[in-house]
């Protein structure tokens, strides 16, 4: 996986010279030892989807975990009640879990979905994940 790592925070970044907030990331361990206790299970299943697919480097930082290759196609962050679910498509696309507005930019939109837990990311929602992960590359 081609990309660009900060000499000063270490964190991977798909365009050379990224700009980013300059502060190192977090281990897994580090960074669910506070989180909610149903976001480890979402993440877990989202990645063993997500291994299947290609290759994926995590950028895990206090707000979530950047799902990137190399440049960030996903991302999970925590709520109360669900790990909410962001990815970029090339069209608009429905899954009974993306309840929020789709945000068009540029030609492509920008989906949420809120899992709660695994066993809402059935073949739908993993096959709109493979198809983020596709798009970006």
């Amino acid at each position: 996986m081609s990309g660009w790592t900060c000499p000063d925070c270490g964190r991977f970044f798909g365009r050379s010279g990224q700009s980013h907030d300059c502060a190192p990331g977090l281990s897994l361990e580090e960074y669910f030892e506070t989180g909610p206790a149903h976001e480890r299970p979402v993440f877990d299943a989202v990645m063993a989807h997500l291994e299947t697919v290609g290759p994926v480097h995590l950028d895990v930082v206090s707000v979530g975990i950047f799902l990137k290759n190399p440049r960030k196609f996903a991302e999970l962050r925590p709520k109360d009640r669900w790990v909410a679910i962001g990815f970029n498509l090339d069209h608009r696309a429905t899954h009974p879990t993306i309840t929020r507005k789709i945000i068009e930019h540029s030609g492509t939109y920008w989906h949420v979905a809120n899992v709660a837990s695994p066993d809402e990311i059935d073949d739908d929602l993993r096959d709109l994940l493979t198809e983020a992960y596709e798009l970006d590359r």
